[in-house]
């Protein structure tokens, strides 16, 4: 049965006010349900199909759901279902980082991966309000990160659940333990494992801090040097140790030498790009357009997500991928100079 019959067989069991009150009720929940099957999944398609997975179900369970347990936590748990039954038998996904040594500017590109493989960005607009307290938004920016999502997959699905349930959502163990059908114990104990994986991670091991004058100043400065292309003032705003990726590719960069000689090499086409700012995974984010074929025209050629620590930038992920994410985010699918 499709999503819209159930929907009219469900309003024309309870009346068409009262149905369109309790979509109103169930949609009010998409974008945090989002956010969590995100976390579960490394995916902003695979979250959204998960959602959505959820909201037929609820349409379908209203008769089962009769109240007795809050309309939240029951999505909750439809959505962890989902996620749990979409994660069976799959690989985690990764970043490049994850999944070997740095390589240098000399070395081949290689063959692109499969989607699955990589952890996927995220608009902030699909999974967070901007309404609300200033400390809760910063805690669910950092809880969306790509490094920490990135984090999440090395947990077993169950174990995941756990710590995003009581660690990011600050859900009480017995109410987590109801949620999963366990024990409290049990969760206890999954709690206590999944932090000893995620602290051998280097997920937290910089916290973000909110946007500020400095930082939006640091921003403008990379702008401008990716603009003009001046890899000395685009490096000097780069952390030592900071990662250069670029999905769907295996190969990722490190050292300022190696991204340098990148973008003046097998680079060079995005000399002359414009970059066109958007928000990816509670970080500032840029659609990079670089000259076509076509004089005066600009063509989608990455979305750069940048991760911010202090006064440096800690990593950029330049997605390949502009048919998919493009799209997504909003963004035009060409600019004319």
């Amino acid at each position: 049965m499709s999503e819209m019959a159930t929907r009219r067989e469900a309003g024309g069991r309870m009346g068409a006010a009262e149905a369109g009150e309790l979509e109103a009720l169930l949609e009010g929940h998409r974008a945090e349900l989002t956010a969590y099957a995100y976390r579960m999944l490394g995916s902003a398609f695979e979250a959204e199909d998960a959602v959505q997975e959820t909201m037929i179900r609820a349409w379908r369970g209203l008769d089962r759901f009769e109240g007795r347990s809050a309309l939240r936590s029951w999505l909750y748990r439809i959505t962890t279902n989902v996620c749990l039954d979409m994660l069976k038998g799959r690989q985690r996904r990764a970043r490049p980082v994850d999944l070997g040594p740095a390589g240098t500017a000399e070395a081949p590109l290689g063959e692109p991966r499969p989607e699955a493989t990589w952890i996927e960005p995220i608009p902030d607009g699909r999974v967070m309000s901007e309404d609300g307290d200033p400390a809760e938004l910063a805690e669910s920016r950092e809880s969306i990160r790509l490094a920490f999502v990135a984090a999440l997959q090395h947990l077993p699905p169950r174990q995941r659940a756990v710590l995003i349930l009581r660690e990011v959502l600050r859900w009480k163990a017995d109410e987590v333990a109801e949620l999963l059908d366990t024990s409290v114990a049990s969760v206890n104990s999954a709690l206590q494992r999944a932090r000893a994986s995620l602290a051998a991670t280097d997920a937290v091991s910089r916290p973000t801090l909110p946007m500020g004058q400095g930082q939006r100043a640091l921003l403008a400065r990379y702008v401008d040097a990716f603009e003009r292309y001046d890899m000395d003032a685009l490096t000097a705003l780069l952390r030592e140790d900071a990662s250069w990726t670029m999905p769907p590719y295996e190969l990722w960069l490190r050292t300022h030498r190696d991204v340098r000689n990148w973008c003046l090499g097998p680079g060079i086409g995005c000399r002359g790009s414009r970059l066109v700012p958007t928000e990816a995974n509670g970080s500032p984010a840029f659609g990079q357009y670089k000259p076509s074929d076509t004089e005066g025209v600009l063509e989608p050629w990455s979305l750069q997500v940048l991760e911010i620590s202090g006064d440096r930038i800690d990593g950029i992920t330049f997605f390949l991928d502009t048919a998919r994410w493009f799209p997504l985010f909003g963004l035009p699918p060409r600019l004319e100079v």
